[in-house]
């Protein structure tokens, strides 16, 4: 019998084919997932392209010079897709770069204790953005917009982007707080005449922070991005005065200011900056009857704050400011209107306060002496706490304006101290920092809603359900391979 003839041959043959299909079986998956890896294409099919990154960010992240880790510290119960699938986003668009590179990295600071020591992290549900020597940290409430204490919409690119521009640029920005006026002090731990925790705090969040005396210095250093002044209570010299108001209009500077209660502007030789800032401080201390607007131990509770991007986080979390003794604070009435000067009052009494101007009684209002809100002043019926303002320069009538000088007066001293820098406080300082370095720019990337689906089922329901999964499906599955049997059979 010939050999192709033979029952040998023919199962060689067969053992042979199925070899060849299995080969050709490998090889095909292979040879497709080497497309899928090196040729991969990617198609955003949601309704808000939430997994898509705008032409703007992407021209930024493909450009970057230095690589960026990023490590999220979310918590496990933690529901953020938005936020993972951002990250995962921008390390994709960035995976093929070598010195621009993002990573991520996901820490559990509860479990892995050696890294967060390492990182100086304790704080789950932050992004800790890593480049060379420079952080900054970005809380996760801080991608999201609220709005009936729900989160609204998410604008976690615009934040991601501009914190990602500002750690990987080589030069730090460098915050000068004032000394030689009994100021609080960023080297004292106190809790009451300390600043050590918000030197921290700027220091997390790629700041350099440092002091300066300008009787001694005699000049306002040139790498300075934003002059501090917490509580001063003695008086700035001429020549002092001279070099801030210089800082502030010739070379648009910004400055933060914390006045305590006890001195007037014009006993600190501050009185006329502050007015040539369309700024008005009165020499008083805030009263509040109200139960409700007094904490238990004393301090004063602030809930009124216009709209502003420095009270942005007070309007969507509901947070009130701890403040223990306030002066009132306010645009000044008589200023020019117009020359390119922005005045704002940022924070607010309750209508039912005053401005005790006896400090020896402050039991009761006393008409014609007292501090009260003046009509056409905004906001209405309240005196207030904080003042922000901003000057554009307009260059001869072009349709853009250029850099102009920021400053803003806290009518108070403490709120900055170790004691209150902590919830509604530290975010109005921060987002005060964050205002006048420019921090808080907004790019030109929408905001995405947040999308939410609700599934109800009654406990009927559940049950239907339970038997479908349970006996249905498996069910069907037999009927489908008794139907193949007979089928094969006839």
């Amino acid at each position: 019998m010939p050999l192709v003839q033979s029952y040998r041959a023919v199962r060689w043959l067969r053992t042979f084919n199925l070899i060849l299909q299995a080969v050709l079986v490998l090889t095909f998956f292979g040879g497709l997932n080497y497309v899928a890896k090196n040729h991969a294409w990617r198609f955003d099919l949601t309704k808000q392209q939430k997994y898509s990154l705008s032409p703007e960010t992407l021209s930024y992240i493909r450009n970057l010079q230095r690589p960026v880790h990023i490590i999220m510290t979310l918590a496990p119960e933690s529901e953020n897709p938005e936020v993972k699938g951002l990250i995962d986003e921008y390390v994709y668009a960035t995976e093929e770069r070598g010195a621009g590179q993002i990573t991520k990295e996901l820490l559990d600071v509860y479990q892995n204790r050696k890294r967060s020591e390492e990182l100086g992290v304790e704080q789950a549900d932050i992004l800790l953005l890593v480049s060379g020597t420079r952080r900054r940290v970005v809380t996760i409430n801080e991608l999201y917009t609220m709005k009936e204490k729900k989160r609204h919409t998410f604008h976690g690119e615009q934040v991601l982007t501009a914190a990602i521009l500002d750690v990987s640029t080589p030069v730090r920005q460098k915050i000068y707080f004032i000394d030689g006026h009994s100021e609080l002090r960023i080297d004292d731990a106190d809790a009451q005449r300390g600043l050590s925790a918000l030197r921290e705090a700027l220091k997390l969040r790629n700041f350099e922070v440092d002091t300066v005396n300008l009787t001694v210095a005699r000049s306002i250093p040139n790498d300075t991005s934003l002059l501090v002044c917490v509580r001063p209570r003695s008086t700035f010299s001429k020549a002092e005065q001279e070099l801030l108001r210089q800082h502030l209009a010739a070379n648009a500077g910004r400055l933060l200011l914390f006045l305590e209660p006890g001195q007037s502007a014009a006993a600190l030789g501050l009185e006329d900056l502050l007015l040539d800032w369309g700024v008005l401080v009165q020499n008083d201390v805030i009263v509040d009857p109200e139960p409700a607007n007094v904490a238990e131990n004393g301090d004063l509770l602030v809930w009124a704050f216009p709209e502003h991007p420095i009270t942005k986080t007070m309007h969507e979390y509901k947070q009130p400011l701890r403040l223990g003794l306030a002066r009132t604070v306010m645009p000044d009435p008589g200023r020019t209107i117009g020359g390119g000067l922005n005045t704002v009052t940022l924070a607010a009494t309750s209508k039912s306060a005053w401005g005790e101007r006896d400090f020896r009684s402050a039991s009761k209002y006393d008409p014609g002496i007292d501090t009260r809100p003046l009509p056409g002043m905004e906001p209405p019926d309240r005196l207030g706490l904080i003042v922000a303002s901003e000057r554009l320069a307009v260059r001869d009538n072009l349709p853009f304006s250029v850099r102009g000088g920021k400053m803003v007066v806290f009518g108070s001293g403490d709120l900055a101290a170790n004691a209150r820098i902590d919830q509604g406080n530290f975010a109005i300082f921060l987002n005060a920092v964050n205002w006048a370095v420019d921090r808080d720019r907004q790019l030109s990337i929408p905001a995405r809603p947040v999308e939410r689906f609700q599934l109800s089922l009654s406990a009927a329901d559940f049950t239907k359900l339970r038997y479908t999964l349970l006996l249905a499906l498996p069910g069907g599955a037999m009927l489908l391979g008794l139907l193949v049997y007979w089928t094969r059979r006839a």
